[in-house]
């Protein structure tokens, strides 16, 4: 008896989580919605883990899924810890700046969240209770979506800026959810047996997000809805509709699939005319998509380059920002679409899956492929045995939205919510094709003494774990709390005390960047009074030059591989320099080199690495980064710009006037530009402009 209470509190805590994550968030806090949602997975599933543990305790009998997909999800998880141990930057790896969807704890805990779904979920009135359940969350993320398209203001919640703020994450990722949500409300409408009002209430919603969909306008959306929808009525059409149905011993209407081929006529025509029908929604709302992300095959090419250099385990989970610095195409410096992205540092690739194995190396590939082969395997398996049998509706609809749902998340970068949904979903569908003694593992160990003690140490070994590493995730989650509000203190004193309080619970490198640069703020402030300083102004700029830099060189030993780390250590002695610093101008030098040679397709670092020198009065060893600078990005406007200024202090007006044509010509609007190919023939003192900021930037 007390088992069955235990174990519906692990199944309510469990599907709190499936059925809450589309819409869980913080509202008014300084805590992104992806960060809320991991604190949703991490209670809840160590809830759910405890009671299904304290469960086992009285009934004195375990319960688990045969599954080679579990197995598999498994080997994920261990491939991607070694992976983590092996790269050097652990701390990156294991658990990256929050919870970070790529690290191990991440991984580890979505897999385990897959193995409890598996566990709990175990028949088809606990199945159906989660999709309804999913459904009902979809609808409300639908109704709010929509009216904060209106009343972005409003709805902002104190989490978003813009009509395109979501509960989902992304722009992208609210219009894969929509797909997502379209095609679980068809699969309901055209298999399973439900009331004629439930089914308006449906096909209302199908709408919902239809139009919802139609205002992100993501291809990708109307291609897996269109297949997906085209799948399902030609199912209904082949089968269905040539079954001979009788109710009562009359024969009944059979009945069109009219939703699914109208769901898939919408999604060609989105498909076909993206530029007239697909903007036509996005343009009346004054919605602009500007999401970018590195192409599929510039994804490859940076997998590749990690596999060059570590064929093995890779570079580490959680580290595709470290890989894309140091292995992107040097194609990415030109202009694509009249952008500029060779500064970007993108931390995924194409989609969320590719990023994930990119950095594992060859074993993390081939555990993710031998994950997603395994899946469709027994997926398909199932469906068509399920086929010959009689179908069974719950574990169909679970393998196709976890198809959806895994497709979506190869093509994009979805974020956690979809990530997660694939893997829940996944766990239910193992759940409903292992019920059944043939395909369960039962372990009775009550009545051997053997059996008893080691299984009950394992139980109890998993509950103080699972509380030891809830807390462990909590104290950091803490951290955000005051990081947000250090970024948004309105004074310095105040800054620094709540980045102090965020560093005591959780030490990483975006802290100690910022924590430099509030002191750096606070030595600037200094410096600018003016006139002679008194002793404790002197010792209070001693100590806060001190603090800025020990915590720059500490954020460079946290990762030492992130050039992100040089590049701030270099812009704050840069910006020391003119404060009498000594040696500020050198050191720079020294850090932008290092972070060149993580980074070196970077034409901005080459050009701060000119900057440094000429500051540091080496014009020659200016000149030479400069030009490597246009190399690398022959329009690269703030290098030509450099060079016409140095070449015009040199009183070579034939080079500064070359360069500042080919600056002005890339811009011709340019007041600056125009002005100084004006001013080119007049004598010039001053020394060339730093076109590097002298402020850190975090």
């Amino acid at each position: 008896m007390r088992s069955n209470i235990f174990d519906r509190i692990s199944f309510i805590s469990l599907s709190l989580i499936v059925i809450l994550l589309p819409i869980f968030c913080l509202p008014f806090t300084n805590i992104p919605v992806e960060t809320g949602k991991g604190l949703l997975l991490v209670l809840g599933l160590t809830i759910s883990i405890v009671f299904w543990a304290i469960a086992r305790f009285t009934d004195g009998k375990i319960i688990l899924p045969k599954s080679w997909l579990l197995v598999s999800g498994g080997a994920v998880a261990l491939v991607v810890l070694l992976s983590a141990l092996a790269s050097g930057t652990s701390q990156v790896s294991l658990f990256g700046t929050i919870f970070d969807i790529g690290s191990f704890w991440f991984i580890f805990t979505a897999f385990v969240f897959m193995f409890m779904c598996s566990v709990v979920f175990r028949n088809l009135k606990q199945a159906k209770m989660i999709l309804f359940g999913t459904i009902l969350s979809s609808a409300v993320v639908l109704v709010f979506q929509s009216i904060h398209l209106f009343a972005s203001k409003f709805l902002s919640l104190g989490l978003w800026a813009d009509k395109t703020g979501n509960v989902l994450g992304s722009w992208n990722a609210l219009g894969l959810f929509a797909g997502f949500s379209t095609l679980m409300f068809l699969l309901v409408i055209e298999f399973f047996p439900i009331s004629k009002i439930m089914k308006i209430f449906l096909q209302v919603f199908i709408l919902l997000s239809v139009l919802l969909a139609a205002a992100v306008n993501f291809p990708l959306v109307w291609i897996l809805l269109g297949i997906s929808s085209l799948i399902i009525f030609v199912y209904k059409v082949s089968v269905t509709l040539n079954v001979h149905e009788e109710k009562d011993g009359e024969p009944q209407q059979r009945r069109f699939p009219l939703v699914s081929f109208v769901v898939v006529i919408i999604s060609l025509l989105f498909f076909m005319s993206p530029n007239f029908i697909g903007s036509y929604i996005p343009n009346r709302l004054s919605i602009a998509n500007t999401e970018v992300s590195p192409s599929f095959v510039a994804t490859m090419s940076v997998t590749k380059g990690v596999l060059k250099s570590n064929p093995i385990f890779g570079i580490g989970p959680n580290r595709f920002g470290e890989a894309w610095a140091a292995y992107k195409p040097l194609s990415i410096n030109s202009k694509i679409n009249g952008n500029d992205f060779w500064d970007v540092y993108f931390n995924s690739g194409s989609g969320l899956l590719p990023t994930l194995m990119s950095t594992t190396g060859a074993l993390g590939i081939i555990a993710w492929a031998a994950f997603l082969i395994l899946f469709l395997i027994v997926g398909l398996k199932s469906v068509f045995s399920g086929i010959k049998k009689g179908v069974n509706w719950e574990m169909m609809a679970f393998f196709v939205l976890s198809l959806y749902l895994f497709i979506s998340a190869f093509f994009y970068s979805t974020g956690i919510v979809i990530f997660l949904l694939s893997l829940a979903f996944t766990g239910v569908f193992i759940g409903l094709t292992a019920s059944g003694s043939r395909n369960e593992i039962s372990i009775l160990f009550l009545n051997d003494h053997r059996k008893s003690f080691f299984s009950i140490l394992i139980l109890i070994l998993l509950v103080i774990c699972s509380f030891a590493l809830a807390f462990k995730y909590i104290e950091r989650f803490a951290s955000v709390t005051y990081f947000g509000k250090a970024l948004t203190a309105s004074t310095e004193p105040l800054a620094e005390d709540n980045i102090s309080k965020a560093l005591a619970l959780y030490t990483n490198d975006l802290y100690l960047r910022t924590y430099s640069q509030i002191f750096f703020i606070k030595l600037k402030s200094i410096a600018n009074k003016g006139g002679t300083l008194s002793d404790a102004d002197k010792k209070d700029f001693e100590n806060s030059f001190g603090e800025a830099k020990t915590a720059a060189q500490m954020a460079i030993a946290y990762n030492p591989k992130n050039y992100i780390n040089f590049q701030f250590l270099g812009s704050l002695s840069e910006g020391v320099g003119p404060l009498g610093i000594k040696d500020g101008y050198s050191s720079a030098i020294t850090a932008y080199q290092q972070a060149s040679a993580l980074n070196p397709l970077n034409p901005g670092i080459k050009l701060a690495i000119a900057n440094a020198y000429f500051l540091n009065g080496d014009t020659k060893d200016a000149k030479d980064y400069g030009k490597q600078a246009l190399t690398l990005k022959p329009d690269y406007i703030d290098a030509l710009f450099f060079l016409s200024q140095i070449a015009k202090s040199e009183g070579n007006n034939a080079e500064a006037q070359s360069y500042a044509e080919a600056a002005l010509s890339l811009d011709p609007t340019n007041k600056d530009l125009i002005q100084n190919v004006n001013s080119i023939n007049t004598p010039a003192s001053n020394p060339a402009p730093d076109t590097t900021s002298k402020k850190p930037k975090n």
